[in-house]
């Protein structure tokens, strides 16, 4: 029997069958081995193959194809991976300018992960509610980056619904993960979405101005016009696996257009002579936020780094 899977709670999988019913399953045993330096073999979104028990429960054992994913570093074990959510049509990466601050460092591995596995991104910029001058004039210069690179851009107040008739189009009939730290108002934009979720959101913590875990488990929510959304824990540091360091200029479009006329086809853009993208820096044709980026991506040794 076929499925998706909908929920993932760390040991149990939800999945949902082609003939509409929702089943409790345990992968199977040497399931895991297969999965190569990942902490979770199967992801919400995958389409797996269920052999069902007589205790009403169900074991996964197989997986389909994806036709693409995000992957990030896991949190606990520096060479293992996480893999956030399979099978996506659009991202959007929820960031705020304040309460909590997003760095462009964030953003900007993010990004790169998601073109690395070909996953269409949306930046999404909420709580515009309660921006002051200079967090407007700030989320304004990003937003002129971001689309300038060709990443779509939009303005919202999860919390006084405005802006979200731009984000009703766009998942409609799609399967949209939504993405970004905790605190950035995942839940709030979700339940502004669809009211009858009602999921749990929490306040900013006064102590550190950083969100608190409200979801703690992925899960697809369908929507009630076609399509779903799939929600996930808040994420804290984006630390990029599978990339070879000749590669990662590639992730970044705009460095990956200028790389073209450098000197030297093996250059990776860091020192060497006839470097087109340095050039493009200095010019300010590439930010200097995003070439910062490039270069903490390619320094990166430890999980200490890309927390930092």
């Amino acid at each position: 029997m076929n499925g998706l899977v909908i929920k993932n709670t760390g040991s149990w999988y939800l999945v949902r069958t082609d003939d509409g019913r929702d089943i409790e399953c345990k992968v199977k045993g040497n399931f895991r081995l297969k999965e190569i330096r990942s902490t979770n073999p199967i992801a919400v979104g995958d389409r797996v193959v269920i052999v069902e028990n007589n205790e009403g429960t169900a074991l996964i054992t197989e997986i389909e194809d994806r036709k693409n994913y995000i992957v990030r570093r896991s949190s606990n074990l520096s060479k293992q991976s996480h893999i956030l959510a399979a099978n996506i049509d659009l991202c959007f990466l929820v960031v705020t300018v304040d309460q909590p601050v997003t760095s462009t460092v964030f953003i900007d591995r993010f990004l790169a992960s998601a073109e690395a596995y070909r996953v269409p991104v949306n930046l999404v910029f909420n709580k515009t509610d309660i921006y002051d001058e200079d967090d407007n004039e700030y989320m304004n210069a990003l937003i002129n980056l971001y689309e300038y690179i060709g990443y779509p851009c939009v303005k919202i107040s999860a919390l006084q619904k405005d802006g979200l008739d731009a984000l009703q189009e766009k998942i409609k009939d799609k399967v949209t993960l939504f993405a970004g730290h905790s605190g950035v108002g995942k839940s709030t934009l979700i339940n502004s979405l669809i009211p009858s979720v009602d999921l749990k959101t929490g306040a900013i913590s006064g102590y550190h101005g950083k969100g608190m875990h409200t979801t703690t488990f992925s899960e697809m929510i369908e929507l009630p016009g076609g399509g779903f959304i799939i929600d996930t824990p808040g994420i804290k540091g984006f630390g990029v696996v599978h990339m070879e360091k000749d590669e990662i200029f590639h992730f970044f479009p705009e460095i990956f257009r200028f790389s073209k006329d450098c000197r030297f086809n093996n250059c990776i853009h860091i020192n060497e002579p006839g470097c087109a993208v340095r050039k493009a820096v200095e010019e300010h044709y590439i930010s200097e936020s995003r070439y910062k980026s490039y270069l903490s991506m390619m320094e990166e040794e430890t999980e200490e780094k890309y927390r930092k």
